[in-house]
């Protein structure tokens, strides 16, 4: 029997997504803070506050715009007692921090009037210490009604033991006794959310519907495989899609999961399998093993790949999914919780165009994580998590014309956006891509080798009606070659670079 179509938002085949940690990219003039923040230029730590907020994003989207940014993904902005606001006190309020409520209400709308989406990060998992629910419980114990929200000991329900919250502050029993409540990672300030009880499951369901009536455009969901509960998920999907049937859902979890993306869960996932294999085939023998290793996930994922293993690579990515979710698939190349990409290249500018190019040819969404465009630096978090410059024209803008280049690239041409993605020729550190959709084919070749090379190739079905290059600003003209008179195609790579072809 047939199986239901897979159904996924239409819009999100087209977008070109930007993450942003509200922190860290722009402080508006119209918040008054209740004390000083950290000096906006100095390095990030793990507690300090830059003071960005949401005003200031909005008043950047024309440059985002400018670059061809069409959707928003924005880390937690819920009240919170930490930077990266993944310890929620307040699910249903915007920090004040970040300007509150009102502050998102203004976003929205700037977002919305150029055609921008936005999504937020939910963090249903856990909260933090200061949840009203839990602060109920930390006050009454195992008395408080609240307390089968939570994950809590034996000892504490029947009265024998009280909670530690508190751990790190000393005390005479610090050494000797739990937490009295399950807490993600063992970490004290993030108690674990008891999703299975059913008020505490209703309660997060009205949250995600609330936020959606608000305007929100969908939800980036925070390490959903740690709640085990694929009925909570199926419930999420529903209530959601009854609010907005275009919401866009998209999980972290950061392997292979064919199993989330049936059409009964998630739209997509963050898709760092194809992102640290587009890093392996960009960077090579370049990649700095130093920063990686220190990731326990890239040290696992993150490995050299020449031209013939990044083709195999790739095909068996796009052979596990749906078509319609890998034309939604948020793919990436860094974010909030990994080494930027630059570094993670060593710093090698030529590997981060290739690597770039590839992202943002690829069937799937491609999402910047703030500043890369412009070749921000920094290794694991808190590293990663620095600001994005106050000037505007500061940073590499070079590289950033070279981005902004391709991304028109990918509008204005329909086989760079979607569709199939063949092999044609992989040789040394080169591979040679068609892409097809909607009646159009493009060829993008990329050459991370330090040598040039020339690939000949047929190209399948039918024949190939002459070239033009895509020309990508900073970019040499790496095309040298063409049809040799037959159905045969041969392209000669310059050292280090790329072209894309588009058919005549």
């Amino acid at each position: 029997m047939p199986h239901d179509p897979i159904d996924t938002p239409a819009w999100v085949r087209d977008a070109v997504f930007y993450e942003i940690f509200p922190d860290r990219f722009a402080r508006s003039s119209r918040i008054q803070p209740p004390g000083d923040f950290e000096p906006w230029a100095t390095p990030p730590t793990s507690l300090g506050f830059k003071g960005g907020d949401l005003y200031g994003i909005a008043e950047r989207l024309p440059e985002l715009a400018e670059l061809g940014v069409t959707a928003l993904y924005l880390t937690p902005i819920f009240a919170s007692a930490s930077n990266h606001r993944y310890h929620t006190y307040d699910y249903l309020a915007v920090d004040p921090l970040l300007g509150g409520d009102a502050a998102l209400r203004e976003l929205l709308d700037r977002a919305h009037e150029r055609g921008m989406r936005v999504i937020l990060d939910g963090v249903f998992n856990h909260c933090g210490r200061g949840f009203w629910p839990f602060h109920h419980v930390l006050e009454t114990g195992g008395r408080s009604p609240y307390r089968d929200w939570f994950l809590l000991d034996r000892d504490v329900l029947d009265g024998r033991a009280e909670l530690n919250a508190y751990p790190d502050r000393g005390g005479p029993s610090t050494a000797h006794h739990p937490l009295g409540y399950h807490a993600w990672w063992g970490l004290p300030a993030l108690p674990k959310l008891n999703v299975a009880n059913p008020g505490m499951r209703e309660y997060l369901l009205t949250v995600a519907e609330y936020w959606l009536r608000f305007g929100i455009d969908g939800w980036r969901l925070d390490v959903p495989a740690e709640i085990d509960d694929e009925p909570f998920w199926q419930e999420f999907r529903r209530r959601c899609r009854a609010i907005d049937p275009a919401a866009y859902l998209v999980g972290e979890i950061w392997d292979e999961a064919p199993a989330w993306l049936r059409g009964d869960r998630f739209d997509a996932l963050m898709n760092y399998p194809l992102g640290t294999a587009i890093l392996g085939f960009a960077g090579g023998d370049r990649l700095d093993r130093a920063v990686i290793d220190r990731h326990d996930t890239y040290r696992r994922m993150l490995v050299p790949l020449d031209g013939a293993a990044f083709v195999v690579r790739l095909a068996h990515l796009f052979s596990i999914y749906d078509p319609a979710v890998t034309a939604v698939q948020l793919n990436l190349l860094g974010s909030h919780d990994a080494p930027r990409a630059l570094t993670v290249l060593g710093g090698d500018r030529e590997a981060m165009r290739l690597a770039a190019v590839l992202q943002l040819t690829l069937p799937g969404a491609p999402c910047i994580y703030y500043g890369d465009e412009i070749g921000l630096e920094g290794g694991n978090d808190p590293a990663c998590r620095g600001t994005y410059p106050a000037e505007p024209l500061a940073g590499d803008r070079g590289l950033r014309e070279f981005i902004r280049a391709t991304i028109e690239a990918r509008r204005s041409h329909a086989a760079l956006r979607g569709g199939t993605v063949r092999p044609l020729a992989a040789a040394g550190r080169a591979v040679v891509l068609l892409r097809e959709a909607d009646g159009e084919r493009a060829i993008v070749a990329v050459n991370a080798g330090d040598e040039p090379i020339g690939l000949a190739f047929d190209v399948p079905d039918r024949p190939w009606h002459g070239s033009r290059a895509v020309a990508l600003a900073g970019w040499g003209d790496s095309l040298d070659g063409g049809p040799d008179g037959g159905d045969r195609l041969t392209v000669a790579i310059l050292a280090r670079q790329a072209t894309i072809l588009l058919e005549r």
